[in-house]
């Protein structure tokens, strides 16, 4: 099994990557940071006659980078109790992708893979970001990918993560079901 994981953080050795990089110690992992990308945000032509146009950016590289692998991991700081802005453009754009005739089985490839998320964040996270994971959710199960966990850690100022023993511990957990 093949893993990629996909980092929405915006701050260099932030807590939610240094929580990922616990779970994935060790793995052969392909590790695609958006903010080193230029994604556009998605202009919504679904419906229009003409369909989407073509964009001048970096996200059909991400997307290729990504499909070839099993696992996926979403690793994302919780900002204003979400994702950051950067991966939910990363994921709006997947509506592009589902019309784009370059990728006709994009839905089907993505039903084959397994996905899980790795969120930090301040202000109970642990529930105030329940939402966001429930966000996840239905955007897996509309492309069908299996949503197999999450890992919620609590940290806001760098470093702090490594204080939350709850979030260490289930980072072990997972490195364990994924290798």
């Amino acid at each position: 099994m093949t893993i990629a994981v996909i980092y929405g953080g915006n701050r260099l050795n932030g807590n939610t990557e240094t929580l990922t990089k616990l779970a994935i110690q060790g793995l052969d992992v392909e590790e695609v940071y958006l903010k080193d990308y230029l994604i556009e945000p998605i202009i919504d032509k679904r419906h229009a006659e003409e369909g989407f146009s073509e964009v001048n950016d970096d996200y059909n590289s991400i997307i290729n980078r990504n499909l070839p692998h099993d696992i996926l991991i979403f690793s994302t700081p919780i900002y204003w109790y979400s994702m950051t802005g950067t991966m939910k453009n990363f994921i709006d754009r997947w509506s592009q992708t589902l019309k784009d005739p370059n990728y006709p089985d994009f839905k089907s490839i993505m039903a084959s893979k397994k996905a899980y998320v790795i969120a930090v964040g301040g202000d109970q996270p642990s529930i105030k970001g329940l939402p966001m994971i429930q966000q996840f959710q239905h955007i897996f199960d509309f492309v069908g990918t299996t949503f197999e966990g999450y890992i919620i850690g609590e940290g806001n100022r760098p470093g702090d993560i490594s204080q939350d023993l709850i979030a260490l511990s289930a980072t072990e957990q997972l490195r364990k079901e994924i290798q």
